[in-house]
């Protein structure tokens, strides 16, 4: 009798093990939070780069004479282009330098012009002036690379242009040179164009 019971026993003993196995096998483990759900993967976008390129020129500081003391601010002074025929300049005032800075590329995109490249050079020779700034821009050959300094060389870089000579005459300013860039750029004539005025096509006026 004392055999048959401690088979019984141990037959029950086996199966409540196993049973308690299979119960701890289902169950998520204590003490550690969340380990039998399934954890979300959060996934960050990039932002898209903008195609557009800002290029500080200077930072001033500005004082204004008032009523009770001086008024100080700062004066921003900025080229904005894709590199791609666009560019423009841009100049602002506020309290602070980053304010400055962001008014002047709003004001740099309004005022955008654009540039017809050929060849990565400029069609033709041009003066561009403003106030008493006068830059001279003429085209180059491949190879050659942008022979300007200062405002001038980050404008034709912004807008595009890879092979081209200029000299900065008159005035020394940022803002002139840039100014007077900006108005030699705007002056330029397509190729397209003055052949639609001679009333030739494309290949007689290269030629």
């Amino acid at each position: 009798m004392d055999l048959e019971n401690k088979e019984i026993s141990t037959e029950v003993t086996e199966e409540v093990v196993v049973e308690a196995v299979e119960n701890e096998e289902e169950k998520p483990a204590r003490g550690k939070k969340g380990r039998g759900r399934k954890q979300k993967i959060e996934t960050v976008e990039e932002k898209p780069q903008s195609e557009w390129t800002e290029r500080v020129v200077q930072i001033s500081r500005v004082t204004k004479v008032v009523k009770g003391g001086k008024k100080l601010s700062f004066r921003a002074i900025v080229i904005v282009g894709n590199q791609k025929g666009q560019v423009g300049v841009g100049c602002a005032k506020a309290a602070e330098v980053i304010i400055a800075i962001q008014k002047a590329i709003a004001d740099g995109r309004k005022n955008l012009v654009t540039v017809p490249i050929f060849k990565t050079t400029i069609p033709h020779p041009i003066v561009g002036r403003s106030g008493a700034g006068e830059v001279m821009l003429r085209p180059a050959s491949q190879g050659t690379g942008i022979i300007a300094g200062g405002a001038v060389r980050l404008v034709l870089e912004l807008a595009g242009i890879e092979n081209i000579l200029s000299k900065s005459l008159g005035s020394k300013s940022p803002l002139n040179a840039a100014n007077a860039t900006i108005d030699a750029l705007k002056k330029l004539a397509p190729f397209s164009e003055v052949a639609k005025k001679r009333g030739l096509t494309m290949a007689e006026f290269l030629n």
